[in-house]
C-alpha cells in the first residue's frame, strides 16, 4: 500500500487529509450482516503510510469491520464537493498506534483509558481508492487501488 502512495505521490495523501481536516465530521459506512450502517466519525490520521481511523472497540462499527472489512468514508464541504474513500479495514492494536492517535487528538485519552474501561481500536485502510467529486460533475481521482 505504501508503495502505491509513493507512485501516486504524497500530494494525494495530503489532499485527502486536508479535506478531512477542513471537514472534520465524516461518515463511515460498514456492513452489518447484509444491511448498510452509516455513522459520523471525527478522527483520521496518517500513520505508517496508511489512512487510519480510531473507533472504540466496544462500538458496533468496530465489530462490523471485524466481520466484514469493506468500508467507505464520505466527507462533504459547503462548496458542493465531497470526498469518497473506499478500502478494506486492517487493525493496528499496538501501543504505538494508540499513542499516535492520542497525540493527534488528546481528548481521546479522556474516553479511552483504564478508568472508563473503553479500548481504542486503530483501523487502517488498505486497498485504498479515493475520489473528490463536485456538484458540477467533475471527479478527481486521488488514489485508485
Amino acid at each position: 500500500m505504501a508503495e502505491a502512495w509513493e507512485k501516486k505521490g504524497v500530494h494525494s495523501m495530503n489532499e485527502i487529509m486536508k479535506f478531512l481536516k477542513e471537514n472534520p465530521v465524516f461518515y463511515l459506512a460498514t456492513v452489518d450482516g447484509y444491511l448498510p450502517r452509516v455513522r459520523p466519525l471525527g478522527f483520521a490520521m496518517w500513520y505508517n503510510g496508511y489512512l487510519c481511523l480510531a473507533i472504540g472497540k466496544h462500538k458496533a462499527a468496530y465489530k462490523q469491520l471485524l466481520d466484514n472489512t469493506n468500508l467507505e468514508i464520505c466527507a462533504a464541504n459547503d462548496r458542493g464537493e465531497w470526498l469518497r474513500v473506499q478500502g478494506t479495514a486492517n487493525f493496528d492494536n499496538t501501543p504505538e498506534a494508540q499513542a499516535a492517535a492520542f497525540r493527534e487528538m488528546p481528548q481521546l485519552a479522556d474516553l479511552y483509558n483504564e478508568e472508563t474501561g473503553n479500548k481504542l481500536g486503530i483501523v487502517y485502510l488498505d486497498h485504498l481508492s479515493a475520489k473528490l467529486f463536485s456538484m458540477s460533475g467533475t471527479v478527481k481521482e486521488l488514489m485508485n487501488y
